[in-house]
């Protein structure tokens, strides 16, 4: 059961996220504003996260700095605000799928903004080298592909929605236009998630409790969304949430979302490393082309799964050349460790002779 543990938690991830897409898709076709949408998701995870931590890390609670609370409260503007309203503002003018689709960029994005930051190198008379850069080139062609190629659409798999939609604009098709922004939107989305991860490694490096820092950071998202919100929406009569799909959006995005997965992920992560969990990111996208397609109804174009397909190539090649470059290290590393010890042998061997010798 230990050895297939990895496999099921990385399979269970996959699925919450799968659902995440479709529900919040759903919520969306049914008119939920999705700044009003960010703002509750934030306020739901706070409300459950905020007493765990208290709970369990009250007596880990360092002094923070006026300093650590700026850079925590940029963060969340960051990672918990902008990106979510990206995302969420790309899915309205798109589809479930391509947001689940250009998922698959987050690792290659991050690589990419490492290397500007030079916390990354690559040697390009390496196959590792040639891998990461080729792994580039075709999540940018992926992206090309899903904005500006749109190609035959496929036939949805169940014509009869599971969720309905909200009005005839909601299930009007998107414009070129419209799609392209929509595209835009969602991998600058990616790049402040990638942003994100990149300032969330050097800031657990200066605070090292992932519970309290996640947790204000989420707290911290939640006023930040409330001010977009109520910018972006005045007519408090579209807060109000109903019995319906936004309701269940809501609740699932910010509990099961923010609580389980977050849990789920760090506890695969610890026990397989960020490249297996990273992996599996594809089956998510193949998972929600049949689940948008089944239950929202809706029509997948062959211009995003052939985007889809670059995205996944450019991430395995990003992630076959870090693996094998990792490798490559580790290898160099043990064969120093021997050299050292075969010459601390060597010495030790010449100083016995040379004592043996003053002796005689």
């Amino acid at each position: 059961m230990g050895a297939k543990m990895p496999y099921m938690l990385a399979m269970i991830i996959v699925i919450i996220y799968t659902a995440m897409f479709v529900i919040s898709k759903a919520a969306f076709n049914k008119g939920m504003n999705s700044f009003v949408y960010v703002f509750y998701r934030q306020a739901a995870a706070s409300i459950l996260m905020l007493p765990i931590a208290l709970l369990l890390e009250w007596k880990n609670v360092r002094f923070m700095s006026f300093r650590l609370l700026f850079k925590l409260f940029l963060y969340a503007f960051i990672g918990n605000t902008v990106g979510p309203e990206l995302c969420n503002a790309s899915m309205k003018l798109t589809s479930a799928t391509v947001a689940s689709a250009t998922g698959n960029s987050t690792p290659v994005v991050t690589f990419c903004l490492a290397l500007l930051l030079r916390m990354e190198v690559v040697n390009l008379r390496s196959s590792s080298g040639v891998a990461k850069v080729a792994g580039a080139v075709l999540c940018f062609a992926g992206a090309l592909v899903i904005a500006f190629y749109t190609g035959p659409s496929l036939s949805p798999v169940n014509h009869h929605r599971a969720f309905s939609a909200g009005t005839a604009h909601d299930t009007r098709a998107p414009t070129r236009g419209t799609w392209i922004l929509g595209t835009f939107l969602m991998f600058l989305s990616n790049v402040t998630w990638s942003v994100w991860m990149i300032l969330q490694a050097m800031l657990l490096k200066e605070y090292p409790n992932k519970m309290l820092v996640t947790t204000a950071q989420c707290v911290f998202s939640t006023v930040q969304s409330f001010a977009v919100a109520m910018a972006a929406e005045r007519d408090f009569s579209r807060w109000k949430l109903q019995l319906d799909i936004s309701l269940l959006a809501v609740i699932y995005n910010g509990f099961v979302v923010t609580g389980v997965a977050y849990y789920l992920q760090v506890w695969c992560v610890e026990m397989k490393g960020p490249f297996f969990l990273a992996v599996w990111n594809p089956l998510c996208f193949v998972f929600t082309i049949f689940c948008s397609s089944f239950f929202l109804g809706e029509i997948v174009h062959l211009g995003s799964i052939l985007g889809g397909i670059l995205l996944v190539c450019g991430l395995y090649s990003v992630l076959w050349g870090k693996s094998k470059e990792s490798k490559s290290t580790g290898h160099n590393e043990v064969n120093t460790v021997h050299v050292a010890h075969d010459g601390h042998k060597h010495k030790n061997h010449q100083r016995e002779e040379l004592d043996q010798e003053d002796q005689a």
